[in-house]
């Protein structure tokens, strides 16, 4: 395997996605960008290599089993291994959501990319992982997936999308297992919170950059060996379950 650190980011062509590339970048990692938009995807690579980072276009729909099966090969083929996953791709499935109005073919859809598109990227990239001397994986959360916060008197997180929201707890609690699970190996995983941060996911309302909500992404995925796994983070510190 290269001596250069290799990561995958998911999501990467745009938003906090693409300065998570460009942070890691930064740090003289090899990066694979990870989109399903080709244009998208070739724009954001071409800037990256602009601005002096060793970037590839990674063609990559994490919810479809072909074609995460095949940004596995690549990467193999490319880079020769693989150091960190930073899985960023999520949807929100639009507004207004609430529980009693939103159509479950929604909730089936965004917990198809938010949760069930993190475990199938996870698992097809874990035999890479496991070749790394210091693996780290990194779930981009969002602490509106918090039930305590969510249950706090005097918190108020706005209208969210329900949909959303609940991919988020469930996010969580995935990557406590997967913490669990890989307890006796040298892998970290953890969840990451990027605040509120101007996306599309959230037409531009938020009040943090996408350089500022992807600093945990970077932060998690730099970890030292005896860092923490199975945790849920922000900028702040740790954010409750």
């Amino acid at each position: 395997m290269s001596e250069q650190t290799i990561a995958l980011v998911t999501g990467a062509n745009k938003g906090i996605g693409y300065e998570i590339a460009a942070g890691l970048g930064a740090l003289g990692w090899r990066i694979g960008v990870g989109a399903r938009d080709q244009q998208r995807r070739d724009t954001a690579v071409e800037k990256l290599r602009a601005a002096g980072t060793d970037a590839f276009g990674v063609p990559l729909d994490v919810a479809d089993d072909a074609s995460v099966a095949a940004a596995a090969e690549l990467i193999a083929d490319r880079a020769g291994g693989l150091d960190v996953l930073v899985n960023n791709a999520a949807i929100t499935g639009g507004m207004p959501q609430t529980p009693t109005t939103v159509d479950p073919a929604t909730v089936r859809v965004v917990v198809e990319t938010n949760v069930i598109g993190v475990i199938r990227v996870t698992n097809a990239m874990l035999p890479l992982l496991r070749g790394s001397a210091s693996p780290r994986i990194v779930n981009m959360s969002s602490s509106v997936g918090s039930l305590i916060l969510q249950t706090t008197p005097g918190i108020d997180m706005g209208p969210i999308p329900v949909a959303y929201l609940a991919s988020k707890t469930f996010l969580n609690a995935v990557t406590v297992q997967y913490a669990k699970e890989l307890s006796d190996t040298n892998i970290l995983i953890n969840s990451g919170c990027p605040g509120f941060t101007a996306t599309d996911l959230n037409g531009f309302q938020g009040v943090r950059t996408p350089r500022q909500g992807a600093a945990i992404a970077i932060h998690l995925a730099t970890l030292p060996d005896d860092g923490p796994t199975g945790g849920f983070f922000d900028d702040g510190g740790t954010v409750p379950w």
